[in-house]
Protein backbone atom coordinates (compact mmCIF):
# COMPACT_ATOMS: atom_id res chain seq x y z
CA UNK A 1 0.00 0.00 0.00
CA UNK A 2 2.83 2.24 0.69
CA UNK A 3 4.47 2.23 -2.56
CA UNK A 4 1.05 2.87 -3.94
CA UNK A 5 1.26 5.46 -2.63
CA UNK A 6 4.28 6.83 -3.57
CA UNK A 7 3.80 6.04 -6.85
CA UNK A 8 0.55 8.27 -7.01
CA UNK A 9 2.31 11.27 -5.20
CA UNK A 10 5.21 10.71 -7.56
CA UNK A 11 2.60 10.81 -10.55
CA UNK A 12 0.82 13.87 -8.92
CA UNK A 13 4.35 15.74 -9.14
CA UNK A 14 5.03 15.12 -12.75
CA UNK A 15 1.87 15.94 -13.70
CA UNK A 16 2.13 19.68 -11.56
CA UNK A 17 5.51 20.10 -13.21
CA UNK A 18 4.30 19.68 -16.67
CA UNK A 19 0.68 20.96 -16.08
CA UNK A 20 1.79 24.55 -17.18
CA UNK A 21 3.22 23.57 -20.53
CA UNK A 22 0.25 21.12 -21.16
CA UNK A 23 -1.91 24.46 -20.50
CA UNK A 24 -0.05 26.19 -23.06
CA UNK A 25 0.16 23.65 -25.75
CA UNK A 26 -4.17 22.97 -25.31
CA UNK A 27 -4.38 27.04 -25.25
CA UNK A 28 -2.48 27.57 -28.36
CA UNK A 29 -4.53 24.85 -30.18
CA UNK A 30 -8.04 25.79 -29.33
CA UNK A 31 -7.30 29.39 -30.83
CA UNK A 32 -4.99 28.11 -33.26
CA UNK A 33 -8.04 25.91 -34.53
CA UNK A 34 -10.40 27.51 -33.75
CA UNK A 35 -11.64 24.92 -31.46
CA UNK A 36 -11.84 27.46 -28.73
CA UNK A 37 -14.88 29.65 -30.99
CA UNK A 38 -16.33 26.26 -31.89
CA UNK A 39 -17.89 24.77 -28.50
CA UNK A 40 -21.23 25.23 -27.37
CA UNK A 41 -22.45 24.51 -23.88
CA UNK A 42 -23.36 20.84 -24.50
CA UNK A 43 -19.86 20.64 -25.91
CA UNK A 44 -17.66 21.91 -23.17
CA UNK A 45 -20.15 19.95 -20.16
CA UNK A 46 -19.38 16.79 -22.19
CA UNK A 47 -15.69 17.89 -22.26
CA UNK A 48 -14.99 18.63 -18.90
CA UNK A 49 -17.11 15.25 -18.32
CA UNK A 50 -14.31 13.45 -19.84
CA UNK A 51 -11.41 15.39 -19.14
CA UNK A 52 -12.19 14.88 -15.32
CA UNK A 53 -12.66 10.75 -15.91
CA UNK A 54 -8.75 11.39 -17.11
CA UNK A 55 -9.95 9.01 -20.06
CA UNK A 56 -8.12 9.02 -23.09
CA UNK A 57 -10.13 6.46 -25.52
CA UNK A 58 -10.22 7.53 -28.49
CA UNK A 59 -13.65 6.88 -28.49
CA UNK A 60 -14.24 9.94 -26.57
CA UNK A 61 -13.66 12.09 -29.17
CA UNK A 62 -16.94 10.69 -31.00
CA UNK A 63 -18.71 11.50 -28.06
CA UNK A 64 -17.56 14.94 -27.41
CA UNK A 65 -18.51 15.87 -30.62
CA UNK A 66 -21.74 14.31 -30.91
CA UNK A 67 -22.83 16.60 -27.60
CA UNK A 68 -20.85 19.69 -29.48
CA UNK A 69 -21.82 19.52 -32.82
CA UNK A 70 -24.43 16.90 -33.31
CA UNK A 71 -25.91 18.22 -36.95
CA UNK A 72 -22.59 18.32 -38.71
CA UNK A 73 -21.64 16.22 -40.93
CA UNK A 74 -19.29 14.00 -39.70
CA UNK A 75 -18.50 11.21 -42.46
CA UNK A 76 -19.32 11.61 -45.89
CA UNK A 77 -18.74 8.29 -48.06
CA UNK A 78 -20.54 6.55 -51.07
CA UNK A 79 -22.46 10.25 -51.09
CA UNK A 80 -24.02 9.06 -47.78
CA UNK A 81 -23.40 11.89 -45.09
CA UNK A 82 -23.56 10.71 -41.65
CA UNK A 83 -23.87 13.66 -38.70
CA UNK A 84 -21.72 13.49 -35.30
CA UNK A 85 -24.91 12.81 -33.71
CA UNK A 86 -25.97 9.87 -35.59
CA UNK A 87 -22.04 8.69 -35.56
CA UNK A 88 -21.90 8.17 -32.27
CA UNK A 89 -25.18 7.06 -31.72
CA UNK A 90 -23.84 4.02 -33.99
CA UNK A 91 -20.71 3.51 -32.52
CA UNK A 92 -22.93 2.79 -29.42
CA UNK A 93 -24.85 0.62 -31.17
CA UNK A 94 -22.24 -1.16 -32.25
CA UNK A 95 -20.23 -1.41 -29.26
CA UNK A 96 -23.17 -3.23 -27.31
CA UNK A 97 -23.71 -5.66 -30.37
CA UNK A 98 -20.25 -6.48 -29.59
CA UNK A 99 -19.80 -7.25 -26.50
CA UNK A 100 -23.06 -9.15 -26.66
CA UNK A 101 -20.97 -11.29 -29.14
CA UNK A 102 -18.02 -11.88 -26.38
CA UNK A 103 -16.04 -9.36 -27.91
CA UNK A 104 -15.10 -6.73 -24.64
CA UNK A 105 -12.46 -5.97 -22.82
CA UNK A 106 -9.45 -7.37 -23.71
CA UNK A 107 -10.42 -9.12 -26.62
CA UNK A 108 -10.11 -8.47 -30.67
CA UNK A 109 -11.86 -8.24 -33.58
CA UNK A 110 -10.20 -7.65 -37.30
CA UNK A 111 -11.23 -5.43 -39.40
CA UNK A 112 -10.40 -6.82 -43.15
CA UNK A 113 -12.04 -4.03 -45.44
CA UNK A 114 -11.52 -1.39 -48.40
CA UNK A 115 -12.02 2.05 -46.74
CA UNK A 116 -15.79 2.85 -45.91
CA UNK A 117 -17.77 3.90 -43.34
CA UNK A 118 -17.57 0.88 -40.66
CA UNK A 119 -14.20 0.34 -40.83
CA UNK A 120 -14.20 3.99 -38.66
CA UNK A 121 -16.95 2.95 -36.17
CA UNK A 122 -15.54 -0.14 -35.24
CA UNK A 123 -12.28 0.88 -34.54
CA UNK A 124 -14.51 3.22 -31.97
CA UNK A 125 -17.03 0.65 -31.34
CA UNK A 126 -13.82 -1.85 -30.43
CA UNK A 127 -12.11 1.09 -28.34
CA UNK A 128 -14.99 1.90 -26.23
CA UNK A 129 -15.92 -1.59 -25.68
CA UNK A 130 -12.35 -2.07 -24.32
CA UNK A 131 -11.38 -3.97 -26.86
CA UNK A 132 -8.71 -4.18 -29.55
CA UNK A 133 -9.69 -3.52 -33.37
CA UNK A 134 -6.69 -5.33 -35.31
CA UNK A 135 -6.38 -3.73 -38.63
CA UNK A 136 -5.19 -5.54 -42.08
CA UNK A 137 -5.31 -5.66 -45.68
CA UNK A 138 -8.08 -6.33 -47.42
CA UNK A 139 -6.06 -7.71 -50.13
CA UNK A 140 -4.53 -10.24 -47.57
CA UNK A 141 -4.57 -13.91 -49.19
CA UNK A 142 -5.78 -17.00 -47.07
CA UNK A 143 -1.86 -17.64 -45.52
CA UNK A 144 -1.60 -13.70 -43.77
CA UNK A 145 -4.81 -14.15 -42.93
CA UNK A 146 -4.49 -17.49 -40.74
CA UNK A 147 -0.95 -16.08 -39.42
CA UNK A 148 -2.79 -12.50 -38.57
CA UNK A 149 -5.87 -14.03 -37.29
CA UNK A 150 -3.69 -16.60 -34.80
CA UNK A 151 -1.32 -14.06 -33.77
CA UNK A 152 -3.31 -11.57 -32.64
CA UNK A 153 -5.96 -13.96 -30.86
CA UNK A 154 -8.79 -11.97 -33.08
CA UNK A 155 -12.29 -13.64 -31.74
CA UNK A 156 -13.93 -12.39 -34.92
CA UNK A 157 -13.56 -10.36 -38.36
CA UNK A 158 -15.75 -7.99 -39.98
CA UNK A 159 -14.88 -8.32 -43.80
CA UNK A 160 -16.70 -7.68 -47.10
CA UNK A 161 -19.15 -9.96 -49.06
CA UNK A 162 -16.48 -9.96 -51.77
CA UNK A 163 -13.77 -10.90 -49.22
CA UNK A 164 -14.92 -14.15 -47.57
CA UNK A 165 -12.92 -16.45 -50.10
CA UNK A 166 -9.80 -16.07 -47.97
CA UNK A 167 -11.48 -17.19 -45.03
CA UNK A 168 -12.87 -20.06 -46.28
CA UNK A 169 -9.53 -20.88 -47.70
CA UNK A 170 -8.53 -20.66 -44.39
CA UNK A 171 -11.04 -21.95 -42.36
CA UNK A 172 -8.93 -25.18 -41.09
CA UNK A 173 -6.38 -22.91 -39.66
CA UNK A 174 -8.78 -20.55 -38.27
CA UNK A 175 -10.38 -21.18 -34.68
CA UNK A 176 -13.84 -21.77 -33.66
CA UNK A 177 -14.26 -18.75 -31.97
CA UNK A 178 -12.87 -16.76 -34.33
CA UNK A 179 -15.22 -18.72 -37.25
CA UNK A 180 -18.18 -17.83 -34.80
CA UNK A 181 -17.64 -13.94 -35.46
CA UNK A 182 -17.21 -13.58 -38.92
CA UNK A 183 -19.43 -10.20 -39.85
CA UNK A 184 -20.47 -9.46 -43.35
CA UNK A 185 -20.69 -5.22 -43.90
CA UNK A 186 -24.41 -5.16 -45.34
CA UNK A 187 -27.95 -6.76 -44.55
CA UNK A 188 -27.22 -9.87 -46.15
CA UNK A 189 -26.10 -12.80 -44.63
CA UNK A 190 -24.48 -16.51 -45.55
CA UNK A 191 -25.99 -18.89 -43.93
CA UNK A 192 -24.71 -21.72 -46.09
CA UNK A 193 -21.34 -22.62 -47.20
CA UNK A 194 -17.59 -23.53 -45.60
CA UNK A 195 -18.51 -20.41 -43.80
CA UNK A 196 -21.23 -18.86 -41.70
CA UNK A 197 -21.72 -15.54 -41.66
CA UNK A 198 -23.63 -12.67 -39.37
CA UNK A 199 -25.08 -9.46 -41.16
CA UNK A 200 -22.86 -6.48 -39.51
CA UNK A 201 -26.78 -4.54 -39.32
CA UNK A 202 -27.73 -6.86 -36.72
CA UNK A 203 -24.77 -5.66 -34.26
CA UNK A 204 -26.61 -2.23 -34.63
CA UNK A 205 -30.15 -3.27 -33.70
CA UNK A 206 -29.18 -3.17 -30.08
CA UNK A 207 -30.35 -0.20 -28.04
CA UNK A 208 -27.55 2.87 -27.02
CA UNK A 209 -27.47 3.13 -23.38
CA UNK A 210 -29.19 5.18 -21.95
CA UNK A 211 -26.73 5.79 -19.30
CA UNK A 212 -23.57 6.43 -21.28
CA UNK A 213 -21.02 5.80 -18.23
CA UNK A 214 -17.28 6.15 -18.87
CA UNK A 215 -16.43 2.98 -17.39
CA UNK A 216 -15.94 0.92 -20.62
CA UNK A 217 -13.95 3.63 -22.11
CA UNK A 218 -11.71 4.00 -18.92
CA UNK A 219 -10.43 0.90 -19.45
CA UNK A 220 -6.94 0.44 -20.77
CA UNK A 221 -7.03 -2.58 -22.13
CA UNK A 222 -8.96 -0.74 -25.05
CA UNK A 223 -6.06 -0.93 -28.47
CA UNK A 224 -5.23 -0.54 -31.98
CA UNK A 225 -3.49 -2.97 -33.12
CA UNK A 226 -1.75 -2.27 -36.88
CA UNK A 227 0.47 -5.05 -38.33
CA UNK A 228 3.50 -3.70 -39.93
CA UNK A 229 3.98 -4.34 -43.86
CA UNK A 230 5.85 -7.38 -43.62
CA UNK A 231 8.23 -5.89 -46.66
CA UNK A 232 11.03 -8.24 -45.49
CA UNK A 233 9.53 -11.23 -43.94
CA UNK A 234 6.69 -11.70 -40.87
CA UNK A 235 4.50 -8.99 -40.12
CA UNK A 236 4.80 -7.32 -36.63
CA UNK A 237 1.46 -6.05 -34.77
CA UNK A 238 2.11 -2.73 -33.08
CA UNK A 239 -0.13 -2.39 -30.33
CA UNK A 240 -1.29 1.36 -29.72
CA UNK A 241 -2.54 1.74 -26.29
CA UNK A 242 -4.13 5.17 -25.21
CA UNK A 243 -1.90 6.59 -22.00
CA UNK A 244 -2.72 10.20 -20.35
CA UNK A 245 -0.21 11.86 -22.37
CA UNK A 246 -1.31 10.50 -26.08
CA UNK A 247 -3.91 13.53 -26.58
CA UNK A 248 -0.98 15.77 -25.87
CA UNK A 249 1.40 14.58 -27.84
CA UNK A 250 -1.35 15.05 -30.67
CA UNK A 251 -2.03 18.34 -29.93
CA UNK A 252 1.70 18.67 -30.11
CA UNK A 253 1.74 17.79 -33.40
CA UNK A 254 -1.65 19.67 -34.94
CA UNK A 255 0.01 23.02 -33.48
CA UNK A 256 2.34 22.54 -36.00
CA UNK A 257 0.13 22.05 -38.49
CA UNK A 258 -2.34 24.87 -40.45
CA UNK A 259 -5.24 22.23 -39.86
CA UNK A 260 -8.55 23.82 -38.39
CA UNK A 261 -12.02 22.66 -37.29
CA UNK A 262 -13.70 23.59 -40.31
CA UNK A 263 -11.51 21.85 -42.28
CA UNK A 264 -12.81 18.93 -44.99
CA UNK A 265 -10.22 15.88 -44.55
CA UNK A 266 -9.83 13.07 -47.52
CA UNK A 267 -9.20 10.09 -46.74
CA UNK A 268 -7.61 8.41 -49.77
CA UNK A 269 -4.65 6.00 -48.75
CA UNK A 270 -5.98 2.57 -46.88
CA UNK A 271 -7.53 2.90 -43.66
CA UNK A 272 -5.63 0.05 -42.51
CA UNK A 273 -2.75 1.72 -42.92
CA UNK A 274 -1.08 4.41 -40.05
CA UNK A 275 -1.34 7.51 -42.28
CA UNK A 276 -4.27 7.13 -43.21
CA UNK A 277 -5.60 6.36 -39.71
CA UNK A 278 -3.85 8.76 -38.12
CA UNK A 279 -4.87 11.56 -40.13
CA UNK A 280 -8.66 10.81 -40.00
CA UNK A 281 -7.91 10.26 -35.94
CA UNK A 282 -6.44 13.66 -35.91
CA UNK A 283 -9.43 15.45 -38.12
CA UNK A 284 -11.97 13.63 -35.72
CA UNK A 285 -10.23 15.30 -32.88
CA UNK A 286 -10.82 18.84 -34.31
CA UNK A 287 -14.37 18.01 -35.27
CA UNK A 288 -13.86 18.30 -38.90
CA UNK A 289 -15.47 16.03 -41.53
CA UNK A 290 -14.50 13.63 -43.65
CA UNK A 291 -14.20 12.16 -46.68
CA UNK A 292 -14.25 8.86 -47.31
CA UNK A 293 -12.41 7.67 -50.63
CA UNK A 294 -12.79 3.80 -51.33
CA UNK A 295 -9.85 3.43 -53.37
CA UNK A 296 -7.40 6.39 -54.59
CA UNK A 297 -7.43 7.15 -58.59
CA UNK A 298 -5.73 10.17 -59.55
CA UNK A 299 -8.72 11.74 -61.68
CA UNK A 300 -11.03 10.58 -58.92
CA UNK A 301 -9.04 12.13 -56.36
CA UNK A 302 -8.93 15.45 -58.18
CA UNK A 303 -13.13 15.18 -58.66
CA UNK A 304 -13.36 14.79 -55.36
CA UNK A 305 -11.56 17.35 -54.11
CA UNK A 306 -13.48 19.56 -55.99
CA UNK A 307 -16.96 18.38 -55.53
CA UNK A 308 -16.25 18.44 -51.67
CA UNK A 309 -14.60 21.40 -51.07
CA UNK A 310 -11.90 19.25 -49.77
CA UNK A 311 -8.83 21.58 -47.67
CA UNK A 312 -6.34 18.73 -46.10
CA UNK A 313 -5.13 14.86 -47.00
CA UNK A 314 -2.67 12.57 -46.66
CA UNK A 315 -1.16 11.00 -49.54
CA UNK A 316 2.06 8.96 -50.11
CA UNK A 317 4.40 9.80 -52.46
CA UNK A 318 3.25 7.59 -55.11
CA UNK A 319 -0.15 9.00 -55.07
CA UNK A 320 1.61 12.35 -55.49
CA UNK A 321 3.47 11.03 -58.46
CA UNK A 322 0.57 9.80 -59.96
CA UNK A 323 -1.24 12.88 -59.61
CA UNK A 324 1.49 14.92 -61.30
CA UNK A 325 1.63 12.26 -63.98
CA UNK A 326 -2.02 13.23 -65.45
CA UNK A 327 -2.21 15.32 -68.77
CA UNK A 328 -2.19 18.90 -67.74
CA UNK A 329 -5.57 19.53 -69.45
CA UNK A 330 -7.14 16.87 -67.22
CA UNK A 331 -5.65 18.58 -63.69
CA UNK A 332 -6.51 22.63 -64.77
CA UNK A 333 -10.16 20.79 -65.42
CA UNK A 334 -10.50 20.38 -61.58
CA UNK A 335 -10.70 23.30 -59.04
CA UNK A 336 -8.32 22.44 -56.08
CA UNK A 337 -7.68 25.49 -54.87
CA UNK A 338 -9.58 25.05 -51.74
CA UNK A 339 -6.36 22.20 -50.42
CA UNK A 340 -4.52 24.14 -48.13
CA UNK A 341 -2.30 21.22 -46.54
CA UNK A 342 -1.35 18.13 -48.11
CA UNK A 343 0.83 16.03 -46.07
CA UNK A 344 2.73 13.17 -47.67
CA UNK A 345 4.53 10.23 -45.85
CA UNK A 346 4.62 6.14 -45.76
CA UNK A 347 7.73 6.09 -47.51
CA UNK A 348 10.72 8.31 -48.79
CA UNK A 349 9.58 11.82 -50.73
CA UNK A 350 11.73 12.77 -53.58
CA UNK A 351 13.12 16.53 -53.68
CA UNK A 352 12.10 16.29 -56.87
CA UNK A 353 8.79 15.55 -56.99
CA UNK A 354 8.13 17.77 -53.19
CA UNK A 355 9.19 20.54 -55.76
CA UNK A 356 7.26 19.41 -58.59
CA UNK A 357 4.02 18.98 -56.67
CA UNK A 358 4.30 22.76 -55.14
CA UNK A 359 5.12 24.43 -58.21
CA UNK A 360 1.89 23.02 -59.78
CA UNK A 361 -0.50 23.51 -56.86
CA UNK A 362 1.32 25.82 -54.26
CA UNK A 363 3.24 25.76 -51.27
CA UNK A 364 0.79 23.40 -49.48
CA UNK A 365 2.71 20.33 -49.09
CA UNK A 366 4.33 18.86 -45.75
CA UNK A 367 6.29 16.00 -45.33
CA UNK A 368 6.28 13.71 -42.21
CA UNK A 369 8.52 10.93 -40.95
CA UNK A 370 6.62 8.12 -38.51
CA UNK A 371 6.27 4.97 -38.10
CA UNK A 372 3.30 2.59 -37.01
CA UNK A 373 5.25 2.48 -33.65
CA UNK A 374 6.57 5.73 -33.41
CA UNK A 375 3.98 8.15 -34.18
CA UNK A 376 4.66 11.03 -35.91
CA UNK A 377 8.36 12.39 -34.88
CA UNK A 378 9.68 15.00 -37.70
CA UNK A 379 7.75 17.48 -40.06
CA UNK A 380 9.18 19.36 -42.74
CA UNK A 381 6.81 22.45 -44.05
CA UNK A 382 6.75 23.93 -47.55
CA UNK A 383 9.79 26.65 -46.60
CA UNK A 384 12.07 23.39 -45.18
CA UNK A 385 10.94 21.76 -48.51
CA UNK A 386 12.62 24.24 -50.63
CA UNK A 387 15.40 25.23 -48.30
CA UNK A 388 16.22 21.28 -47.58
CA UNK A 389 15.32 19.32 -50.88
CA UNK A 390 14.91 15.67 -49.39
CA UNK A 391 14.29 16.81 -46.07
CA UNK A 392 12.03 14.81 -43.59
CA UNK A 393 11.98 18.13 -41.25
CA UNK A 394 12.70 19.00 -38.34
CA UNK A 395 11.81 16.94 -34.64
CA UNK A 396 8.09 17.63 -33.09
CA UNK A 397 7.82 19.34 -30.38
CA UNK A 398 7.77 16.08 -27.67
CA UNK A 399 10.69 13.94 -29.35
CA UNK A 400 13.78 13.31 -28.52
CA UNK A 401 15.83 11.75 -31.29
CA UNK A 402 19.19 10.35 -31.72
CA UNK A 403 21.31 8.63 -34.24
CA UNK A 404 23.75 6.21 -33.53
CA UNK A 405 26.58 4.50 -35.46
CA UNK A 406 27.41 0.50 -34.64
CA UNK A 407 28.97 1.20 -31.32
CA UNK A 408 25.47 2.95 -29.94
CA UNK A 409 27.39 6.12 -29.55
CA UNK A 410 25.75 9.57 -30.81
CA UNK A 411 27.17 10.56 -34.48
CA UNK A 412 28.46 13.82 -35.23
CA UNK A 413 26.07 16.40 -37.45
CA UNK A 414 26.15 15.33 -41.50
CA UNK A 415 27.29 11.46 -40.48
CA UNK A 416 24.88 8.87 -40.43
CA UNK A 417 23.05 7.08 -37.56
CA UNK A 418 20.20 4.61 -36.71
CA UNK A 419 17.33 6.71 -36.05
CA UNK A 420 16.18 6.12 -32.35
CA UNK A 421 13.23 8.01 -31.00
CA UNK A 422 11.67 9.03 -27.69
CA UNK A 423 8.01 10.63 -27.09
CA UNK A 424 5.12 10.09 -25.78
CA UNK A 425 3.03 7.84 -28.69
CA UNK A 426 5.36 4.68 -28.62
CA UNK A 427 3.41 1.94 -29.07
CA UNK A 428 3.17 -0.04 -26.00
CA UNK A 429 5.49 -3.05 -27.63
CA UNK A 430 4.51 -5.93 -30.54
CA UNK A 431 2.17 -8.47 -29.74
CA UNK A 432 3.13 -11.58 -28.61
CA UNK A 433 6.75 -10.96 -29.76
CA UNK A 434 9.45 -9.60 -26.61
CA UNK A 435 12.38 -10.41 -28.49
CA UNK A 436 11.27 -8.01 -31.57
CA UNK A 437 10.38 -5.42 -28.71
CA UNK A 438 13.27 -5.99 -26.73
CA UNK A 439 15.27 -5.57 -30.60
CA UNK A 440 13.97 -2.24 -31.25
CA UNK A 441 14.59 -0.79 -27.77
CA UNK A 442 17.38 1.04 -26.33
CA UNK A 443 17.20 2.81 -22.91
CA UNK A 444 13.29 4.18 -23.14
CA UNK A 445 14.31 4.82 -27.16
CA UNK A 446 12.46 2.94 -30.11
CA UNK A 447 13.89 2.31 -33.42
CA UNK A 448 12.38 0.62 -36.58
CA UNK A 449 15.74 0.38 -38.51
CA UNK A 450 15.83 3.47 -40.63
CA UNK A 451 19.48 5.47 -41.52
CA UNK A 452 19.39 8.88 -41.50
CA UNK A 453 21.72 12.09 -41.03
CA UNK A 454 21.04 15.55 -39.47
CA UNK A 455 22.22 18.76 -40.80
CA UNK A 456 23.91 21.72 -38.76
CA UNK A 457 19.95 23.65 -38.92
CA UNK A 458 18.72 20.67 -37.48
CA UNK A 459 16.59 19.28 -41.11
CA UNK A 460 16.88 15.18 -40.89
CA UNK A 461 17.27 13.11 -43.90
CA UNK A 462 16.50 9.43 -44.36
CA UNK A 463 19.17 7.00 -46.21
CA UNK A 464 17.50 4.39 -46.34
CA UNK A 465 16.70 1.09 -44.08
CA UNK A 466 19.90 -0.32 -42.21
CA UNK A 467 18.80 -3.89 -43.65
CA UNK A 468 19.51 -2.37 -47.29
CA UNK A 469 22.97 -0.30 -46.77
CA UNK A 470 25.57 -2.03 -49.42
CA UNK A 471 28.60 -2.40 -48.19
CA UNK A 472 30.85 -2.55 -51.18
CA UNK A 473 34.99 -2.83 -50.76
CA UNK A 474 34.37 -2.17 -47.46
CA UNK A 475 32.68 1.37 -48.25
CA UNK A 476 29.00 1.88 -46.75
CA UNK A 477 26.87 3.25 -49.28
CA UNK A 478 23.53 3.94 -48.23
CA UNK A 479 20.48 3.59 -51.23
CA UNK A 480 18.59 7.23 -50.29
CA UNK A 481 21.58 9.12 -51.32
CA UNK A 482 22.31 7.28 -54.83
CA UNK A 483 18.09 7.54 -55.49
CA UNK A 484 18.24 11.04 -54.75
CA UNK A 485 20.94 11.83 -57.27
CA UNK A 486 19.77 9.01 -59.88
CA UNK A 487 15.97 11.02 -59.19
CA UNK A 488 17.94 14.56 -60.61
CA UNK A 489 18.22 13.48 -63.89
CA UNK A 490 15.31 14.65 -66.15
CA UNK A 491 14.31 11.47 -67.73
CA UNK A 492 14.23 9.35 -64.44
CA UNK A 493 10.42 8.87 -63.44
CA UNK A 494 11.25 6.74 -60.55
CA UNK A 495 13.90 4.44 -59.25
CA UNK A 496 15.42 2.01 -56.38
CA UNK A 497 18.77 0.89 -55.25
CA UNK A 498 20.11 -2.35 -53.87
CA UNK A 499 23.40 -4.51 -53.31
CA UNK A 500 23.34 -7.71 -55.47
CA UNK A 501 26.42 -10.05 -54.09
CA UNK A 502 29.69 -9.35 -55.83
CA UNK A 503 33.22 -11.66 -55.70
CA UNK A 504 35.54 -8.74 -56.23
CA UNK A 505 33.72 -5.80 -53.98
CA UNK A 506 31.42 -8.11 -51.25
CA UNK A 507 28.35 -6.10 -52.83
CA UNK A 508 28.19 -3.92 -56.10
CA UNK A 509 25.01 -1.32 -56.53
CA UNK A 510 22.39 -2.21 -58.59
CA UNK A 511 20.15 0.55 -59.91
CA UNK A 512 16.55 -0.21 -60.99
CA UNK A 513 14.96 3.12 -63.23
CA UNK A 514 11.70 4.15 -64.54
CA UNK A 515 11.87 6.06 -67.11
CA UNK A 516 9.27 9.00 -67.50
CA UNK A 517 7.23 8.44 -70.72
CA UNK A 518 8.01 9.68 -73.77
CA UNK A 519 12.03 9.98 -72.90
CA UNK A 520 14.84 8.11 -74.02
CA UNK A 521 17.57 6.98 -71.74
CA UNK A 522 20.94 4.25 -71.49
CA UNK A 523 22.78 3.24 -69.25
CA UNK A 524 25.85 4.97 -70.07
CA UNK A 525 23.96 8.35 -69.87
CA UNK A 526 23.39 7.68 -66.22
CA UNK A 527 26.36 6.34 -65.17
CA UNK A 528 28.03 9.67 -66.63
CA UNK A 529 25.04 11.53 -64.84
CA UNK A 530 25.66 9.56 -60.86
CA UNK A 531 29.40 10.28 -61.69
CA UNK A 532 29.24 13.99 -61.80
CA UNK A 533 27.57 14.03 -58.58
CA UNK A 534 28.72 10.71 -56.25
CA UNK A 535 32.04 8.69 -55.52
CA UNK A 536 32.87 6.14 -57.49
CA UNK A 537 32.08 3.30 -55.20
CA UNK A 538 28.55 4.81 -55.05
CA UNK A 539 27.95 5.30 -58.55
CA UNK A 540 25.88 1.55 -59.56
CA UNK A 541 27.90 -0.87 -61.53
CA UNK A 542 24.51 -1.76 -62.88
CA UNK A 543 21.01 -0.38 -64.63
CA UNK A 544 18.19 -2.10 -65.07
CA UNK A 545 15.16 -0.26 -66.91
CA UNK A 546 11.75 -1.38 -65.68
CA UNK A 547 8.20 0.37 -66.47
CA UNK A 548 7.13 0.56 -62.80
CA UNK A 549 8.58 -0.32 -59.40
CA UNK A 550 6.91 -3.26 -57.32
CA UNK A 551 5.33 -1.55 -54.20
CA UNK A 552 3.02 -2.70 -51.44
CA UNK A 553 -0.14 -1.30 -51.15
CA UNK A 554 0.76 1.68 -49.18
CA UNK A 555 3.74 2.58 -51.65
CA UNK A 556 6.76 1.03 -50.08
CA UNK A 557 8.96 -0.28 -52.63
CA UNK A 558 9.57 -3.79 -52.34
CA UNK A 559 12.60 -4.08 -52.82
CA UNK A 560 12.99 -8.21 -52.28
CA UNK A 561 10.99 -8.48 -55.13
CA UNK A 562 13.61 -6.63 -57.24
CA UNK A 563 16.15 -8.94 -55.38
CA UNK A 564 14.18 -11.93 -56.98
CA UNK A 565 15.03 -10.19 -60.49
CA UNK A 566 18.13 -10.90 -60.44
Amino acid sequence: MLDVFRTRLKTIGTDLREMPERVRTTARLSQQTGMLWSFTKPGVVELVRVLASGSQNPSLIYRINARNTPSKPAIVWRGRVTTWGELDERIDRLSTGLVRRGIGRKKSVIMMMRNRQEFVEIGAAAARAGAAAVAISWRSTAKELAYLANHSGARGIVTEPELLPAIEQAKDELSPAFLENVFVVGSEAVTSGPVRTTALDRLYEDPAPKNKSLDAANDEDAAVVIYTSGTTGKPKGAVRKFPKDTMQATFRFINETPLRVDDVHLVACPLYHSTAFGFMTFSAMLGQTIVIMEEFKPEAFLQVVERHSVTTTALVPTMLHRVLELPLATRKKYDSRTLRSVFSGGAPLPAPLALDFMDAYGDILFNFYGATETGVVTLAKPADLRAAPGTIGKALPGNEIRLLGDDRREVPPGQVGELFVRNKMLVAGYHNDAAATEQSMLDGFFSVGDLARCDVSGHYFIEGRKRDMVISGGVNVYPAEVEGALEQHPAVAECAVIGVPDREWGERVRAFVVKKAGTSLDEGELKAFVRERLAGAKVPRDFVFIDALPRNPTGKVLKRELRDLG
